[in-house]
């Protein structure tokens, strides 16, 4: 078997680079705005020029700008349909899109798009799809290129439009960027699902002409910015006073943006591959996955099983990284008490009391708002669930408190992103014996968190991660409600908003209001219950 894979992924190669060195035919992109020069009195000038410009009113001007030659620096769309076919359709999907790679190579552009669309949207329920706004955003916006946001922000009203289905870019461009009108392929329904194949380019080219002409009026500046061929596509000749053309020699010397430089901030994302699914990235995860998948088993069994002082060396060994920033000051008053210490943590996956465990080596119990049945049966360590009821949670974590140490997530969800959503009040009323805890994890393949996935699966994805590792940092404690000066219904939130803050400068991480409710209705359309 293992013979089979090396060859085959040889010829893999080998058929990449043939393909490769067939598929570069400089003649096509050698095209250059002297050869399109003054056509019809338009003005066709070389994009870097535009960036020099600053005489554009944001009332007179109508910006039309094309996705993937003028906005996204990567050159190429595989990485955006490997996101939709593993997200939407799975695995086998995924699979079967890159071993169409070399066939995407060989055959022109637009017949290497509608294999991909049928590949990826074949037979996929319309309204379970969600990959375009919970997954796509995150990708999307680390591939903007900072000259082009520069420009977007210099016009007024501003059109995005594409050769891509409009399923996958229009959440991304309206509420990340704020584009008014996007434009883009529709992708054919029937009976609620995908066919896999985009209706005629006429409809978009029509639905664009549309937008012109119904914003134009009274515009003195209609503007236009894409590739040589793009231009040509949506025949912005017919329209634009002015057409900036961008080379394929501007995008090499484009920036990407920082994360501080999005216009809004990206807080919550779905989805399970962590990395930019390039052709050879991706290759290298499905070659990963016999490993992983028999590496997560001995990790779980090593963890579930075995104790401490076996299972974290073995951990360690195996590529995990347990980082631990223990604090003093509560090691020296670690004094018997009648109740246990409530341990306040923020949320990154299922596994953070996990860990919280492995690093102070002591039994803990953990209160979970939602947890799987499986997981609540595999976990090393004992778990209660919450009913989301105040007078019921307030009694059971009391009960847990008399019995020993208790940890808690008062976010009720995960968030991936380096943000804090609100924190329960609820803990600061049932201890005066709060210890925040700072968690952060990083992995490089897959995440361990999911809002329309198998719940019962984060745990084993987190593991499945070539070397995933956690940060557990232990804070100074605080006092409860009881302690708390001023008293009354309102402390119990300043007790709250005071451990967020406090764990938010430790990991350098924003503070937000969001909630879990808020979280599943962007990301799967329900409350998260």
């Amino acid at each position: 078997m293992a013979k089979f894979f090396m060859n085959y992924f040889s010829f893999f190669f080998f058929l990449y680079r043939l393909v490769f060195k067939l598929s570069k035919n400089p003649k096509a992109f050698h095209r250059t705005a002297s050869n399109i020069h003054a056509n019809e009195g338009k003005l066709y000038h070389k994009y870097p020029s535009f960036a020099h410009r600053a005489n554009l009113s944001k009332d007179q001007t109508l910006l039309l700008f094309n996705v993937e030659d003028a906005l996204l620096k990567s050159p190429s769309l595989f990485p955006y349909f490997m996101l939709v076919a593993f997200e939407a359709g799975g695995l086998l999907r995924a699979f079967i899109l890159i071993l169409s790679y070399p066939l995407l190579r060989l055959v022109g552009e637009d017949m290497g798009l509608k294999i991909m669309v049928f590949v990826c949207f074949f037979g996929v329920k319309t309204k379970s799809f969600r990959v375009g706004s919970a997954a796509l955003p995150k990708f999307f916006l680390e591939d903007v290129a900072v000259e082009t946001l520069e420009v977007l922000k210099k016009g007024g009203k501003k059109v995005g439009f594409s050769n891509v289905p409009r399923v996958m870019i229009e959440s991304f461009l309206r509420d990340y960027l704020d584009i008014d009108f996007v434009v883009g392929r529709e992708v054919k329904v029937f009976r609620g699902y995908f066919l896999g194949v985009m209706e005629d380019e006429k409809q978009s080219n029509a639905a664009l002409e549309t937008i012109i002409g119904s914003q134009g009026l009274g515009i003195c500046d209609v503007i236009g910015i894409s590739g040589f061929k793009g231009s040509l596509q949506y025949h912005l000749s017919s329209h634009c006073k002015e057409i900036y053309l961008v080379r394929k020699a501007d995008k090499r010397s484009w920036q990407r943006i920082r994360r501080d430089e999005y216009l809004k901030p990206l807080i919550f994302h779905d989805g399970r591959l962590a990395f930019m699914p390039t052709p050879l990235a991706t290759l290298a995860m499905f070659m990963w996955l016999p490993f992983g998948i028999t590496l997560s088993i001995i990790r779980a069994i090593s963890g579930i099983l075995l104790p401490y002082r076996l299972s974290i060396p073995i951990l360690a060994y195996t590529g995990f990284q347990l980082s631990f920033s223990p604090n003093p000051s509560l090691q020296s008053s670690n004094t018997r008490k009648t109740r246990g210490r409530l341990y306040v943590c923020n949320h990154k996956t299922l596994l953070d009391p996990l860990y919280l465990s492995f690093s102070l080596q002591k039994d803990l119990t953990a209160v979970t708002y939602s947890l799987s049945r499986v997981s609540e049966l595999l976990a090393p360590i004992k778990t209660v669930r919450l009913a989301r009821d105040r007078d019921q949670d307030s009694k059971m974590m009391e009960k847990m408190l008399n019995e020993g140490d208790l940890v808690v997530c008062p976010e009720g969800t995960t968030c991936r992103e380096p943000y804090l959503l609100r924190f329960s009040p609820l803990f600061a009323e049932m201890s005066d014996d709060i210890v925040p805890v700072a968690m952060d994890s990083h992995v490089s393949m897959f995440y361990g968190t999911t809002a329309g996935g198998l719940k019962c699966l984060d745990p084993l994805f987190f593991i499945m991660n070539p070397r995933p590792s956690y940060n557990v940092r232990v804070l100074d404690g605080v006092y409860g409600l009881s302690s708390f000066l001023g008293g009354g219904e309102r402390s119990r939130f300043d007790v709250a908003n005071h451990v967020q803050s406090e764990i938010g400068k430790a990991l350098g991480f924003g503070c937000t209001r969001l909630t879990r409710r808020e979280k599943y209705l962007i990301l799967a359309g329900n409350e998260g219950i």
